[in-house]
């Protein structure tokens, strides 16, 4: 597995990264070398601290987010949401997985939830721009918009409100 280690705002000590490394390198046995994971390293207000941990592999990506008062506790929780996204839709991801991955299981594993869509809306996607499409989605009260993005020529995009307050676009790719 390839690391990336991001520290935003705030250097980390050595001892940090080099825990971040050997918890995330646990998640090894599941992807193998071809994976790449992020780890990135966030000081919020008032001691908290918030740890992303980003693992892509083939055509999955696995993400977790995690905030505590300690960087070691922060990258426990994330990983150990990390393992328990991939314990709960193991049967789905074992073509995508190491072969070996889930072979020494010891304790009985949960029943896979089902994946059942229980409604369907269609809709004319509108062309816009960003501004107007943040202004929809908060008319709306929504969480996040779809629509054709004027400034992209046209493309698919979904602008979407993030815990932070503020927004995010995803803009479709050729």
């Amino acid at each position: 597995m390839k690391f990336t280690l991001i520290d935003k705002k705030a250097p980390q000590p050595k001892k940090v990264l080099d825990y971040a490394e050997k918890k995330v390198g646990k998640l090894d046995k599941y992807f193998g070398k071809e994976a790449d994971a992020t780890v990135r390293f966030q000081e919020k207000k008032r001691g908290q601290v918030k740890i992303e941990v980003t693992v892509r592999t083939g055509k999955s990506i696995f993400r977790a987010e995690s905030y505590s008062d300690s960087m070691f506790s922060a990258i426990d929780a994330a990983v150990d949401t990390i393992e328990g996204q991939i314990r709960k839709n193991k049967t789905r991801l074992a073509k995508q997985l190491r072969k070996d991955a889930f072979e020494p299981a010891v304790e009985a594993e949960a029943p896979e939830d089902k994946l059942e869509v229980i409604r369907t809306k269609h809709f004319t996607l509108s062309p816009m721009g960003v501004e107007e499409a943040v202004m929809q989605m908060n008319l709306l009260g929504h969480s996040f918009f779809a629509f054709r993005n004027e400034d992209e020529g046209g493309a698919f995009s979904v602008v979407y409100a993030r815990e932070e307050g503020d927004y995010g676009l995803i803009v479709e790719q050729g």
